[in-house]
This record gives structure tokens, C-alpha cells and sequence, in this order.
């Protein structure tokens, strides 16, 4: 069956949750979390009874949530797997050509308003989706892409309660002292090791440190409680241009506590946006699914 594009509001008492009860029709509805309209993806089996996933789709610097849905394919799958994706727009810079940001953390890219909330704004997004739609509170998914990969890790450290699981291409946690969140969260880093605008091994962008792919991983394998060692676990094709099955797998799932484990996927002689492989999304979106909280 076609996916339907759906834009929702909150209208009185009327939810978008009792105009498709029992009907099976989709409505033309709109939200507004503060900063515009947002379009909202809904499997076409959805129904008010059956509590679906959430995805929320984080674009890197300088695009919008539609270019980087458009770039990953993430709404093509709804269908498939039944979740409900929204892909929301950061804030215009003032930089030339005022490319679009995430206030992510000190290295990517709090570089002007610094008192913006991209944390609480995604938040209520989350919060808006869950009063109009049947959302599993047990599978809410972060999956960012380099600036909104840092605002994913960002997340799971702020949203511990709500986020079941974040997946990052390229936009490792932040250097400075995190305290570990009250609630575990399962954390997936994809990254590739010949990127050369975020470096697989850590790096700085205007006076701010960030750690690298493994270290990030790491960091959060110790607040998830895991064995401190991760074990290999074979390769995938996640980058049509390389040869043969070029990522490894790392898994940190030993003695972790119930709804965290940690887990990095190294495209070896990847780039920073890599050519994503036919089935690059569809392995993302099985494991955040894979992922729900306890």
C-alpha cells in the first residue's frame, strides 16, 4: 500500500487519533510545536487501536528535514514497518546563506543564539505527536545525521525517560562531563573513518572538542552499566560506492542494564555523507525497532 503524507493540529478536542478511528482514512491535519507547521508521516495501516513506533529524523548542518528524508529514503519505509516519522527543521543561522542548525552541544553548532532549546522543542514535538496518535511510549526513535546526530546523543542524555534508543551518522556525543542519565538508553554510531569533516577519531570545529566514533560509543556503554570490552559482530554493506562488506560491527550488550547497550557500525574508507547502500535505512530503521525500552 502507498504511504500517506499527513500534516496534523490540534484542533479543540478533535485528535487526529478519533478522525481515523475505525475509518481507515487519512485527514490533512497540521502541528505547530512553536516553529511552523511540521509534515507528519503515517503508515497507511495505521489505526487508533495499535500503538505504532516513532521516529524522529534529525538533518545535518545546513539541510531540512525534508532534504535529509529525501537523502536516507526514511518515509518510503513507513509502510513496511508501520512507524510514524517526523522530520522537523532547525533554526536559520546567521551565517551566509543561513543554513539551517541544530543548538547541539559546544563543537556542533551552537555558533550564534545560544539560548535556543532545540532540546525541549524536539521534546514537545514528541509530547504533540503522542496526544493526537497512538505512539508506543516503549519505541520513540532519535535518528540524526551529523549536526542532528549530536543533537540525537544530546537527547538521550536530556530524554532518557522518553527516547527508547538514538541512531548518529557522523555527529559523535560531546566532550564536556555528561552525568549519566537516570534512564538507560540503547545508542547505535555509525560512522565512517575517512571522514574529513567529522573525524572518526575526535576533533575540534571553532574552539569545541568532540570524541571520537569509538570513544563516544564507549562513554555510553559505561553509563548503560555494560562489560567494558565490545565484541565483534561481523560486517555490513552500508556504502554502495566500497567494495564488499566494508563496516564492522562492534556490540556492547554484556551486563548491561535492562534498555541500554551501546553499538558502533565503522564504514572503513567512509565519508562523511556516505553513498548509502539499497538496504543502508532499512538496516537503521530494524535496529532502532529491535531496540524498545523494557
Amino acid at each position: 500500500m502507498n504511504m500517506k503524507k499527513m500534516y496534523f493540529v490540534v484542533v479543540g478536542t478533535l485528535t487526529a487519533a478519533a478522525l481515523m478511528a475505525g475509518s481507515g482514512v487519512t485527514h490533512a491535519q497540521s502541528i505547530d510545536a512553536g516553529r511552523g507547521e511540521l509534515p507528519l508521516t503515517v503508515p497507511s495501516g495505521y489505526n487508533a487501536v495499535t500503538a505504532a513506533p516513532l521516529i524522529v529524523l534529525l538533518h545535518t548542518y545546513g539541510r531540512t528535514g525534508a532534504i535529509q528524508d529525501e537523502y536516507m529514503g526514511l518515509s518510503a519505509l513507513a509502510d513496511d514497518y508501520g512507524f510514524i516519522l517526523v522530520a522537523p527543521d532547525g533554526t536559520p543561522s546567521t551565517a551566509e546563506n543561513n543554513p539551517r542548525y541544530w543548538n547541539a552541544s559546544a563543537a556542533c553548532c551552537v555558533w550564534d543564539q545560544e539560548e535556543l532549546d532545540d532540546s525541549a522543542y524536539i521534546a514537545s514535538i514528541i509530547d504533540l505527536v503522542k496526544a493526537d496518535y497512538q505512539v508506543d511510549p516503549k519505541r520513540v526513535y532519535i535518528l540524526g545525521h551529523s549536526n542532528g546526530g549530536f543533537m540525537a546523543h544530546r537527547l538521550a542524555h536530556e530524554h532518557s525517560g522518553t527516547i527508547a534508543a538514538i541512531a548518529s551518522i557522523a555527529g559523535p556525543d560531546q566532550s564536556d562531563e555528561r552525568p549519566t542519565p537516570p534512564n538507560p538508553v540503547h545508542v547505535l554510531h555509525i560512522h565512517g573513518d575517512a571522514d574529513t569533516a567529522i573525524a572518526y577519531e575526535g576533533g575540534e570545529i571553532r574552539g569545541g572538542t568532540y570524541p571520537g566514533a569509538r570513544q563516544s560509543v564507549e562513554n555510553w556503554a559505561a553509563r548503560n552499566a555494560c562489560a567494558a570490552e565490545g565484541r565483534d559482530a561481523g560486517t555490513l554493506d552500508l556504502d554502495r560506492t566500497l567494495d564488499g562488506m566494508e563496516s564492522t560491527v562492534t556490540r556492547y550488550t554484556n551486563s548491561c542494564k535492562a534498555g541500554g547497550s551501546a553499538e558502533l557500525w565503522t564504514i572503513a574508507g567512509g565519508a562523511h555523507i556516505p553513498e548509502l547502500s539499497d538496504h543502508f535505512t532499512r538496516l537503521v530503521v530494524e535496529w532502532l525497532l529491535a531496540h524498545p525500552k523494557p
